[in-house]
C-alpha cells in the first residue's frame, strides 16, 4: 500500500527519478535528503516504520522537493513488483535505483549460526537486492524500450574485511553484491545503465545496535585511521556523485567510504 503522504504535485516530467530502498533512516535517508535537494523525485521504501517514512517525505515536502513513501519488503518479489509498479504511477519512469535495504543480526560466531539466520540474512541483503536491480533493468534498459539510468549498489566494506567474531553471513553478503555489481555492470553497460557500489565502512547509524552493540563506533574507531566514525551524509555525497553524469564513464566502479580503513 502507499503511504498516506502524497507525492507533491504537480509532478514535473523534466525531473529525475530515483527510488532508494530502506530509506526512512540512516543512509537511505540522507541519501534521500540530498537526492531531493538536487531536483530528484523519491521514492522512500520502508518496510515497517511508516511514521519515520512519512516525516522524512513530509519534511522533503516542506523544502519544496517531490517525494513518496512505498511500504515493501524487499525480501519478498511479490512485494518488490508491487513497490515498482506504484512507483511507476506516482513518477511515470524510473531513472535511478539505489538498493540500500539491508540487515545486520546479533553479533556471533559462526558456529552459533542457524539456517534460519543465514536465510533471513541472504534473502533481504542479496537477495532484495537482485530483485530490485531486476525491475530496474525491466524499465531502464534501451533494450527494453528505456533510456538509460543508473543503479547504485551499497555494499560495505566488511565484504573485504571479513567481520570475523561479528558478522561474517552479513560481510558474504555484501561480497555477493560486490559480484552483482561488477556482472550486473558488464551486462547492461551497452543498454545505457550505469551499475556502481559504495562500500561504506563504520557509519554513524543504528544498525549497530541491530547488532546487539549500540556502542560499537566507540570500541572500533581506534582501527580506523581517520580514527572516526562517518556520517551517513558523506555516504550520500558518494552516492548521488556516482549517480550523476559527472560519473557518465564509470560503471563496475566502488567507493569506499571507510575512513581509510
Amino acid at each position: 500500500m502507499l503511504s498516506a503522504v502524497a507525492p507533491r504535485a504537480p509532478y514535473t516530467a523534466c525531473m529525475k527519478t530515483l527510488l532508494i530502498t530502506g530509506a526512512s533512516r540512516g543512509i537511505g535517508a540522507a541519501t534521500a535528503r540530498l537526492a531531493a535537494h538536487r531536483g530528484y523525485a523519491v521514492g522512500i521504501n520502508y518496510i515497517r516504520n511508516a511514521a519515520a517514512a512519512d516525516s522524512l517525505v513530509r519534511e522533503i515536502l516542506a523544502k519544496s522537493g517531490n517525494a513518496t513513501a512505498i511500504q515493501a519488503d524487499v525480501a519478498s518479489e511479490t512485494d518488490v513488483t508491487r513497490m515498482f509498479t506504484q512507483f511507476d504511477r506516482a513518477f511515470g519512469t524510473l531513472d535511478a535505483l539505489v538498493n540500500n535495504a539491508g540487515i545486520v543480526d546479533q553479533q556471533m560466531r559462526l558456529e552459533t549460526m542457524d539456517s534460519a539466520r543465514l536465510h533471513r540474512m541472504f534473502t533481504t541483503n542479496v537477495t532484495g537486492s537482485f530483485l530490485c536491480a531486476r525491475e530496474a533493468v525491466r524499465r531502464m534498459s534501451t533494450r527494453h524500450g528505456g533510456k538509460g539510468g543508473a543503479i547504485v549498489n551499497i555494499s560495505s566494506k566488511a565484504a573485504q574485511l571479513g567481520s570475523p567474531g561479528e558478522y561474517i553471513d552479513y560481510a558474504a553478503s555484501k561480497a555477493a553484491i560486490d559480484a552483482m555489481t561488477v556482472g550486473l555492470a558488464k551486462e547492461v553497460a551497452d543498454e545505457g545503465i550505469r551499475v556502481n557500489a559504495v562500500r561504506p565502512g563504520i557509519v554513524r547509524t543504528e544498525i549497530h545496535a541491530s547488532g546487539g552493540e549500540p556502542h560499537r563506533i566507540e570500541r572500533v574507531k581506534y582501527s580506523i585511521p581517520m580514527k572516526r566514525a562517518g556520517e551517513a551524509e558523506e555516504v550520500a555525497n558518494a552516492i548521488l556523485w556516482l549517480l550523476s553524469d559527472q560519473a557518465s564513464y564509470c560503471t563496475g566502479s566502488f567507493i569506499d567510504v571507510s575512513g581509510g580503513r
